[in-house]
Parts: structure tokens; C-alpha cells; sequence
């Protein structure tokens, strides 16, 4: 990345630390989720097994020679990282390889009758219907009576909250004026209005999680589309199952079928996204870049074009913000606009502080944040950004 220092990566093989903890206690725990969430046979629950011992105890294995992906992978860093602990290769990479053995483990490539089964499925529509969301759809009816600069304001903060939408349609002027005289503001960094000032012609919207975090990115989508703010979004989800609720095709058809029978405004909104699908205003992409466990610096030609063609690119959520800045340990006021200089277009980061990178605070905001949490405010989602680089 040009004119800025190198940083280290992020590995999992300190003790204590954040992507440890995931390595060590998430993976196992979700495995578990997964084997409790479906009646699966002899053979899925011995893979799954050994997967849990592998991913623990032992070190990287290739895919097996007939896994339809198994060249792609090679290129992307088995060949490279085979033989060696999980917890001692690139964060994001042994992150993203535990979920592509997770599917291997599940059946999904197939052949067979599990082909094709969301593993995740079960958790991600407990989310959509779950009774918080009928009450942050409802919430859509108040902002009805707002101007559109308020409610698109309030669906760009329901955005970048995800599953604490609520606290983003509640979020007014006198809100935010309060939360940014806080010892340590909510948001720790704010270029939304040079966000607002890029939106034109063609929208990429690069997604993150399924279910109440995907419903307030289409919300905003239709919203932007239904005031000629923008001409057409392209909304970016994943190819295949990704991480735990990262969202796919048939997430958005499921969180378009929760709109269109909620009752009140929410219904408006989803019948104007299934009207810009259908006229084409709307459309999904699934490029195999978006489960690659690499920074977007390496992305190919092809989706270089897209994001260059595009007048805005949004990427949205903890993950994809890793994948833009590069998942290494930063001095979190190195500007984000140098970390991103590589981007073919201009970008913004929607994301909750979820993990421990981070770009483009200012030097007393990070001062603030330590005093009051130690490092604690990196992690806990708590806090968010919206970032822009022009």
C-alpha cells in the first residue's frame, strides 16, 4: 500500500488475545452449533469430529483431491500454509479456511443429499424472525412523517448498527449532537456527510451478515433508488456460505419475503426492492473474490472493473473492513485513506468495532477510547465508523 508502513499481520497464536479466543473457543463452539442444528448422518458427524481435532490440535491440511475448489484454494494459500498450525498463519485466512472445511465436513459441495444446505440456516432465519425484528420494521412506520434527508440519516445509521437497527432509527439530530459530546462517542469516526456527498449513478453496496443486518442495507438501498439519490445498486452478498450469517442469495430473497409481508412502510419497501430486481435497478452479484481469505488488494481484474465502474462502492461490516484496510496491527491513526489508496474507486467502510483492526482515528479519539476501555473497544461492537475515502 503506497507510502504506508508496513504493519504486521494479524496471527491467532498469542494467548489471550482476540483471534485466539476465536480459534480456540469459537470455531469448537460452532461446530457444535451446527452438528445440534441438523439430523445429520454417520458421516457428517465423523468429519465434523475430526474437523474439531484438526482446527484445534493440529495443522493445515489441503482439500481433499476431488473438492471442486480445491486449485482455487491452493493458489489462495494451502499450498502455502499446509503442514503448519492454524494458529500461526494469517488471522484472516485460517478464519476463513476453518468455514470452508466446515461446509467440506457438512456435505455441502456434494455429491449427495446435503449438497447445497445452508449449514447456517437454522440460525440466520431465527434472527429474521425473531420478535426484535418486527419491532424494527414497525419502527420504519415513525419515520414516515420525516423529511427524506432525516430518514435516509436514520437508514444509513440503521445500516451501519446491523441487528442494533433500533438504535440507529432512533438516532436524531439532538441524539447525535448529545453522543458526540461523550467522553468516548458511539462513533468513533464520522464522514458521512462526504458519503452523502459522493451518492450518484451506480451504488456498489458490498454486504456482511444475513438476516437483521442485511434487512437495514436493502432498506437504504430502496431508500436511495426511491429518491433518485442514486441510479442503480449493485448489491454484493457471497457465492456460498461464508463465516456464520454472511449473506447469500437466498438470505436476500428471505429477507425480501420478511418485508413484503410485514405490515405498514416495510412493505413498501420491500415491493420497491422487488420492483428494482425485476427493472433491473437492483441486482445481486456472487463473485468467488467475496470468500476469499484475502485483502480486497489482491482482488482480480474482473472485480476491480466492477468496483471501478462503479460512483461509490460501500463496504459494509468487521469482515470486509479487514479484508479493505489489510487484517494487520495498524497504529489506529494511520489514515485510512492511505490504507485504501489501492482501492479502484471511490470507497466508504460502514463497520462495528468487532475486531481488533483499525484505521483513520484521530489521535485523541483513540486517547479517549483507551482511557475509558483499555483496549476493550476494539472488540465488543460497541462503537462504529463510517469512513470515506473520495
Amino acid at each position: 500500500m503506497p507510502d504506508t508502513p508496513a504493519a504486521p499481520v494479524i496471527l491467532g497464536n498469542e494467548p489471550g488475545s482476540f483471534p485466539h479466543s476465536v480459534l480456540a473457543e469459537r470455531h469448537p463452539a460452532i461446530i457444535q452449533q451446527v452438528r445440534d442444528a441438523f439430523p445429520y448422518g454417520p458421516a457428517q458427524h465423523r468429519a465434523l469430529d475430526a474437523l474439531l481435532k484438526n482446527c484445534t490440535e493440529g495443522t493445515v491440511q489441503p482439500l481433499p483431491a476431488d473438492a471442486p475448489d480445491r486449485a482455487q484454494w491452493a493458489a489462495w494459500g494451502t499450498d502455502e500454509y499446509a503442514g503448519r498450525s492454524w494458529y500461526d498463519v494469517p488471522w484472516l485466512w485460517s478464519e476463513s479456511y476453518f468455514y470452508r472445511q466446515l461446509l467440506g465436513a457438512v456435505g455441502y459441495f456434494g455429491p449427495g443429499a446435503w449438497q447445497g444446505i445452508d449449514p447456517f440456516r437454522p440460525f440466520k432465519r431465527a434472527e429474521l424472525d425473531a420478535p426484535e425484528t418486527d419491532e424494527e420494521l414497525a419502527a420504519l412506520d415513525a419515520l414516515e412523517d420525516k423529511s427524506p434527508a432525516e430518514r435516509g440519516q436514520a437508514l444509513l445509521h440503521g445500516s451501519l448498527w446491523g441487528n442494533r437497527a433500533d438504535l440507529g432509527f432512533r438516532l436524531s439530530a439532538a441524539g447525535a449532537e448529545s453522543a458526540s459530546r461523550a467522553p468516548v462517542p458511539a462513533l468513533v469516526a464520522d464522514d458521512s456527510d462526504r458519503l452523502w456527498s459522493l451518492l450518484s449513478g451506480t451504488l456498489c453496496l458490498v454486504a456482511d451478515n444475513a438476516g437483521r443486518e442485511l434487512i437495514p442495507d436493502l432498506l437504504l438501498i430502496a431508500h436511495l433508488l426511491d429518491q433518485g439519490r442514486i441510479e442503480q445498486a449493485v448489491l454484493h452478498i457471497k457465492p456460498h456460505p461464508y463465516y456464520v450469517s454472511d449473506a447469500t442469495t437466498a438470505d436476500v430473497v428471505d429477507a425480501l419475503h420478511r418485508l413484503t409481508g410485514a405490515p405498514g412502510a416495510a412493505a413498501t419497501y420491500g415491493r420497491r426492492l422487488w420492483s428494482a430486481m425485476a427493472d433491473g435497478r437492483l441486482t445481486v452479484r456472487a463473485h468467488p473474490f467475496s470468500c476469499a481469505p484475502l485483502p480486497y488488494a489482491d482482488m482480480p481484474a474482473d472485480l476491480r472493473a466492477e468496483f471501478a465502474a462503479a460512483t461509490l462502492t460501500i463496504v459494509k461490516g468487521d469482515l470486509n473492513y479487514r479484508r479493505l484496510v489489510g487484517d494487520c496491527r495498524w497504529a489506529p491513526t494511520t489514515p485510512f485513506v492511505d490504507v485504501t489508496a489501492y482501492f479502484p474507486g471511490p470507497v466508504a467502510a460502514l463497520r462495528t468495532l468487532k475486531s481488533d483492526v483499525i484505521t483513520g482515528l484521530a489521535a485523541d479519539t483513540e486517547v479517549a477510547l483507551v482511557a475509558a476501555e483499555e483496549q476493550r473497544w476494539r472488540t465488543g461492537g460497541t462503537h462504529a465508523l463510517i469512513q470515506v475515502r473520495a
